[in-house]
């Protein structure tokens, strides 16, 4: 596990000692007197006394200190590291902070105290003030960035002590908040020795036995490793000094969870993974990097797909390195960073390497503002969610908490997305028009489906069209075709500046069309109005027409009005179910009746997509979904054969659909599944299973005949929700 302590200054019984720390920083020259810390720390002794827990909570705040001094902040970012947990106690008031410490540590304090709202995240504990707390959050991280390094040096303290803290419950879900929230956080601000440590700590917690079987192994064979890694850093120094270079080698610090991503991710066994054997070169100029590296390769053969030149393109969160893996001595892999000390020391401390506070300057404003430009977009997108909650709380997490995908627009421009981001997420961020009129993308010169998902460095065009629009299909979840928060609401809002009229009529014809199936139909819909807070019924017409109120969530709220205690049941017919032949008003040709049709094998589409027909030479019209890749080229390629189609009235019908389920393996999955297809009078063609024990996680291929797009929702939605399901998606 990976700390960024130095060694606690502690008492004779082993706590840690807040005044021995202080002696510390007072015997440090670097020029301040420190007079005002030395203060707060006389007066924080003087808050705690009384405290049961006087010793811990002493520690907790050394901690933080300590943190928050080992990163080279301010004497008032060290004061309001020491304040804030007392603070949060209620032992002082941010009031008496600001008249006895000043202005400065005082903002500070309030910073740190207001990025508690970000917890309702991670809990999904929304209330009416939610949005509103967190935007006041991100405003005061926006104001002064430092308030971070506070809040993540807590987290680090908490984590060190939760044994001491906390009960085993709590443990876990301080751990699982660290994992979920804070680390990505520091990744996203490039603090790394902050995020190496709060997900190693979580780890632990959160996968003990598993920590412990990584930690073993590592311990094993360390001797081993060290004398290898020993032999490699020799050999280096030597070949630097005869080229002239300024080099430190080392050996890289080893992280847990980082070599069990790793292993889980690649599918591979302890000794495959090359973080196990790692050496860092810094240098003190860029051409050295470049010098060095080209010595490394010309030592051992190198592996190209382990070579990643993040100097000449750096991350989004600014990180600088090259990155290698060789075949090094014995044909063992060795992976290898080489970095300057500044890219190093950016790595280390993020924001924190960019900014002299002491001196109130500011250096490299621009990748100062590049970092924290995200938190200003998330407040001017604020207002597109129109104060619905989750919605905003979701954008954050895809924004901030989630992993990343970068990809370049065809002049060479990178665009930062959500991984899983989709052409039409690529399309809004590059203009909303582009959105609206999007029909179809290429991704690396080849045409792709719309939810396809973009992969780092892909190059993407839209094809757009003056007659293209939206699909009512992509604010379809399970579909795949939106991921980003922010794409969805920009959908939304096109969908309802379109023809108010069309909207109503659309959402009419829709709920008619489901209360039919269930037997509701004609009954009185003020009371489902009410509900979705529409003060009329066309209004939650027109609100289901545009997408702003899914369907199924209206039809159970139906059903619970028609009997509270146990919702009516739709009524499916097992024969039905089981029919496979076309009816002629299966799908409707425009301008034409009776020609054979079939359904496209590489699209497979259901009632409730868009499709388009294809007028072929001796199969007569096959119907493929609107967004489909192979409808895209035929429309480029043999645009006077495709026709317009729509589904017609053929309510018994059934449609092939494969469903891909990934979950992490346990007893009893499969069964659960299945009797969620059982409950639906889903009839299933075949299924395919194949459990991966290295990583214990299950692979499953499903194939069932499903009626429309609806049915087809809802069974994904209770799938996903099953325990230990990872990812349910509908294969393209």
């Amino acid at each position: 596990m990976v700390k960024v302590r130095k060694p606690r200054p502690k008492d004779d019984e082993g706590w840690v000692d807040i005044l021995n720390w202080r002696e510390h920083i007072l015997s440090t020259d670097n020029g301040s007197d420190y007079a005002l810390l030395s203060n707060v720390v006389d007066d924080f002794i003087k808050l705690g006394e009384g405290l049961e827990d006087y010793r811990v909570f002493q520690e907790e705040t050394t901690i933080i200190a300590s943190v928050l001094e080992h990163l080279a902040l301010s004497e008032e970012v060290l004061c309001a590291g020491i304040l804030y947990p007392a603070c949060r106690r209620g032992l002082i008031s941010t009031e008496e902070i600001g008249q006895r410490y000043g202005d400065i540590t005082k903002a500070l304090v309030v910073g740190a105290k207001k990025m508690e709202a970000i917890s309702a995240y991670h809990d999904h504990s929304f209330d009416s003030g939610s949005t509103d707390n967190l935007r006041r959050m991100l405003l005061a991280m926006i104001d002064d960035v430092r308030v971070v390094y506070i809040k993540l040096a807590e987290q680090v303290a908490m984590l060190r002590l939760a044994k001491l803290l906390f009960e085993p419950e709590e443990r876990y879900r301080i751990a699982g908040q660290a994992m979920d929230i804070y680390a990505p956080l520091a990744n996203r601000l490039g603090i790394g020795q902050l995020k190496w440590e709060l997900e190693d700590l979580s780890f632990f917690y959160l996968h003990t036995d598993t920590y412990k079987k990584i930690a073993k192994l590592l311990d094993e064979k360390r001797l081993s490793r060290e004398d290898y890694i020993n032999q490699v850093v020799d050999r280096l120094r030597s070949e630097m000094e005869q080229a002239g270079i300024e080099a430190d080698i080392s050996g890289r610090p080893k992280h847990i969870y980082s070599i069990w991503k790793k292993m889980s991710r690649k599918g591979a066994k302890f000794e495959e993974i090359y973080d196990v054997r790692a050496v860092r070169i810094m240098t003190d100029h860029v051409k050295d990097c470049y010098a060095a590296l080209g010595i490394v390769h010309g030592l051992w053969r190198h592996i190209p797909k382990e070579f990643d030149d993040y100097i000449t393109n750096p991350k989004e969160n600014g990180y600088q390195s090259l990155h290698t893996a060789v075949y090094g001595p014995e044909g063992k892999v060795v992976e290898i960073q080489i970095r300057t000390n500044q890219m190093h020391s950016d790595a280390e401390n993020g924001v924190a390497a960019h900014w002299n506070y002491k001196e109130g300057v500011k250096r490299n404003v621009d990748s100062l503002h590049q970092k924290i430009n995200w938190l200003r977009q998330l407040l001017e997108w604020q207002d597109e969610f129109q104060g619905d909650t989750g919605e905003f709380f979701e954008a954050l997490s895809n924004q901030v908490f989630e992993d990343r995908v970068y990809v370049f627009t065809p002049r060479g421009e990178v665009k930062d997305l959500p991984l899983g981001a989709t052409p039409i997420d690529f399309a809004y961020a590059i203009h909303s028009d582009i959105g609206d009129h999007c029909r179809g993308a290429k991704v690396n010169g080849r045409i792709v489906p719309l939810n396809y998902q973009l992969q780092q460095g892909d190059q993407v065009s839209i094809l757009t069209g003056p007659n293209a629009k939206p699909s009512r299909d992509w604010l379809n979840v399970t579909s795949g075709f939106v991921k980003s928060q922010r794409t969805r609401g920009k959908i939304q809002q096109w969908f309802k500046k379109e023809d108010r009229d069309q909207n109503l009529e659309a959402g009419r014809l829709m709920l008619e069309k489901e209360l039919r199936k269930i037997g509701l139909k004609g009954m009185d819909l003020q009371p489902i109005a009410a509900r979705f807070n529409y003060p009329e019924i066309d209004e939650l017409l027109a609100g289901i027409g545009a997408g702003d109120v899914r369907i199924n969530q209206v039809v159970h709220y139906a059903e619970q009005l028609e009997n509270p205690e146990e919702p009516r049941k739709k009524d499916f017919s097992p024969r039905a179910s089981l029919r496979k032949s076309h009816t002629k008003d299966e799908i409707v040709i425009h301008g034409v009746g009776n020609l054979l049709t079939q359904m496209a094998g590489c699209c497979n589409p259901v009632p409730g997509e868009e499709i388009v027909g294809y007028i072929s030479q001796n199969r007569g019209v096959i119907i493929h979904r609107k967004d489909c890749q192979e409808a895209i080229l035929l429309d480029d390629e043999n645009h006077d054969r495709i026709i317009e189609v729509e589904w017609g009235s053929a309510p018994d019908q059934v449609y092939p659909v494969t469903v891909v389920v990934k979950a992490y393996d346990r007893s009893g999955l499969l069964r659960d599944i299945m009797n969620i297809l059982a409950d639906r009078k889903v009839n299933i063609t075949s299924v395919n299973t194949i459990s991966k024990k290295q990583n214990h996680t299950a692979h499953m291929q499903i194939t069932m005949e499903i009626q429309n797009l609806e049915q087809l929702s809802q069974v994904l939605n209770q799938m996903h929700s099953l325990p230990n399901v990872m990812e349910v998606e509908r294969q393209r």
